[in-house]
């Protein structure tokens, strides 16, 4: 479990393909910090580290994570937004993200507003029960973030001048494909109306 609070945008370092799969190794700050068998959210994705050197560790990304998510995108030099599991005797600053990447959306638009940025972003509708509300939460490349503009297949974010920096949304710009992960108790809940409604 995560809460969308980035720590780290760090680059990729190597990818190595193996059959359907792919092995992605990564330097960050916290590297001597981790432990093989570890979760850690990548671009919102929840990766295993699988190998471990100094400065670098490695985790591996399968067909169906391939399918549903942007890592298939990733090149040398790309950074990827970090983010450790969250622990239980901390607050929870963003909200419950599960680091399962319901699918991508394309980014449409991005508008500088006096020192913030919006963000806009197109999705074809794979279930009914994904979905964005007006102020309510979804987790693009793995930031918590609060939705506006709540639109059918689309929605707008505003970052602030501090996420933008320290995530890898200072690197998006129209036609780039982000992992979006729908907030976890608008899903239950859409699909407990929709249970109710066809009985």
């Amino acid at each position: 479990m995560f809460s969308g609070i980035v720590e780290e945008a760090a680059p990729v370092v190597k990818i190595a393909k193996e059959k359907d799969n792919i092995h992605i190794t990564m330097k960050c700050s916290f590297t001597n910090e981790l432990k093989i068998d570890q979760s850690i959210s990548h671009n919102g994705v929840c990766l295993t580290v699988v190998k471990k050197d100094e400065d670098t560790y490695t985790v591996t990304a399968i067909r169906e994570t391939l399918e549903k998510s942007n890592l298939g995108l990733l090149k040398v030099g790309d950074k990827v937004n970090l983010e450790r599991s969250a622990k239980l005797d901390g607050r929870l600053d963003g909200h419950m993200v599960q680091g399962h990447v319901d699918q991508t959306a394309v980014c449409t638009d991005v508008k500088e507003a006096g020192g913030s940025w919006y963000y806009t972003f197109e999705y074809e509708p794979l279930q009914d029960d994904y979905l964005t509300v007006e102020k309510g939460s979804v987790a693009v490349n793995g930031v918590s973030l609060t939705v506006v503009n709540s639109k059918p297949g689309s929605f707008q974010v505003a970052i602030i001048p501090f996420t933008y920096e320290v995530t890898n949304f200072h690197q998006f710009k129209k036609g780039t494909v982000v992992n979006i992960e729908f907030d976890i108790l608008g899903k239950y809940i859409a699909k407990i109306v929709k249970q109710q409604l066809g009985k």
